[in-house]
């Protein structure tokens, strides 16, 4: 699912708030040489009412002019980073930025409408580019091709009230690790009442389907088959998914009795504090305390339940078609002081973002390898000011799990696999194996349309 490009470290504001235009964002269409100098358009940055961010980035882009006075930066704010409703037609009509944001599962697609410039003979450049996890190089590269540089990463995990755990006589230190794990503890912290909640799942706005696909990974299933082109949800473990919601929703009544809830229902439970647990990525937890009354403290993260896989997503640059030799050299230095440099930059200098109040020591995103890896995280651990000690689990578990990326056609797929998800939340007497088999030929229908 789609997280918003750069509040994964700093800010947050509201997604209505802001539109990308297609006027505001087009390339610049020639070579990019300009009075001497190479010049690139770029997008994702932060937009004037996120003032720290902001900021940040602008003194970073300065920065780097400043040691490349040859290049000249052109940044285009936006929020989201990226709009699913625009994308598209930002590509087809020739109006991308020179350097620009892609989601983990938009990089095959822009590939396959000849969007992307081939960058395969200009990485060696790029100093970082080894150092980077290869599972996320990989999403990057297509037919043996280089067409983009992955910036952030995120898995999911199990975001639990270590208080309620607490309350409901459970042990704080010892979440759940199997589904069946889960639905017990959800049923003794709802049995706390005054309307606390033991699980809460998403089931609309194409967030159910999200989820589903990260239960499913969970249990070693799959929304797609290997070769792209027939669903696979029609299995024990996709039965297993929805029959574990529908047992805890009916049977226990741990999830409450209001469903067809979004992302910001279930933060709001959670931050009140009438919240056993749900399905998150890290990144949520600094929202939970400064948007939503939650306490670092009580907010723990586990790796997901099941033991089998998570699902992973994230985000990264790629090129337009018509960049030129000298753009794709200047995008690819850009990315490297902006993003890359373990410890620096915008979402790595974590001294400064302790100065600003800004959280430090989340266990994600996790970029780098080995050397770079260690240096990222020595500069992240001196600077951390949220309690690491809750996330340990969820770093020590996740090593074993299969790290899994969204399926083809993902929102697609996930609104078929919403009206699953609801049905079984919100219909006692709801058909499992009729809603899988119905989803499934969805499914293999928008596989066939590519």
């Amino acid at each position: 699912m789609r997280n918003p490009g750069f509040r994964r470290t700093f800010v947050v504001v509201t997604a209505s708030a802001f539109a990308l235009t297609a006027t505001a964002c087009g390339s610049s269409g020639d070579d990019g040489s300009a009075g001497g100098k190479t010049r690139i358009t770029v997008n994702c940055e932060p937009p004037k009412s996120a003032k720290v961010d902001r900021s940040f980035f602008d003194a970073d882009v300065k920065a780097f002019e400043k040691a490349n006075p040859d290049i000249d930066v052109v940044t285009h704010d936006a929020f989201p980073c990226q709009d699913p409703k625009t994308f598209d037609a930002k590509l087809a009509g020739g109006q991308m930025e020179d350097v620009f944001y892609t989601y983990f599962t938009d990089a095959k697609h822009v590939v396959d409408i000849n969007q992307a410039a081939d960058i395969t003979s200009y990485v060696k450049d790029l100093k970082s580019y080894g150092t980077l996890q290869q599972q996320l190089r990989d999403i990057y590269t297509v037919d043996g091709k280089i067409y983009g540089v992955p910036r952030t990463g995120y898995s999911m995990g199990l975001i639990y009230n270590k208080a309620l755990f607490t309350k409901a006589g459970l042990d704080p230190e010892k979440p759940p690790t199997t589904w069946e794990e889960v639905r017990a503890d959800a049923k003794k912290i709802a049995a706390l009442g005054g309307g606390t909640v033991g699980y809460a799942d998403y089931s609309a706005q194409n967030q159910g389907g999200w989820h589903f696909t990260a239960e499913l990974y969970s249990q070693g299933g799959d929304v797609v088959a290997p070769d792209g082109k027939k669903s696979s949800i029609d299995t024990p473990e996709g039965k297993a998914v929805l029959q574990n919601l529908h047992d805890m929703r009916w049977a226990d009544n741990s999830m409450g009795t209001k469903q067809l809830l979004v992302l910001n229902d279930v933060q709001q439970m959670m931050g009140s504090g009438k919240l056993g647990m749900y399905l998150s990525a890290p990144d949520n937890i600094p929202i939970l305390v400064k948007e939503k009354g939650g306490n670092y403290k009580d907010l723990a993260l586990a790796p997901m339940p099941g033991g089998k896989g998570t699902l992973v997503g994230g985000d990264g640059y790629m090129f337009n078609k018509k960049d030129s030799p000298a753009q794709i050299k200047a995008g690819l230095k850009w990315l490297e002081h902006m993003f890359l440099t373990p410890g620096k930059g915008f979402l790595g200098d974590y001294a400064r973002a302790k100065q600003n109040n800004a959280p430090v020591g989340l266990p994600e995103p996790r970029l780098f390898t080995g050397a770079a890896d260690a240096k990222d995280q020595e500069v992240k651990k001196a600077n951390a000011n949220v309690p690491v000690e809750n996330y340990q689990g969820f770093l020590d578990g996740n090593q074993s799990l299969q790290m899994k990326i969204e399926p083809p056609q993902a929102q697609q797929i996930y609104s078929v696999l919403d009206g699953a998800v609801s049905a079984v939340l919100t219909k006692k007497d709801a058909n499992i194996d009729q809603l899988l088999k119905d989803a499934s030929g969805k499914i293999d229908s928008i596989l066939a349309r590519g």
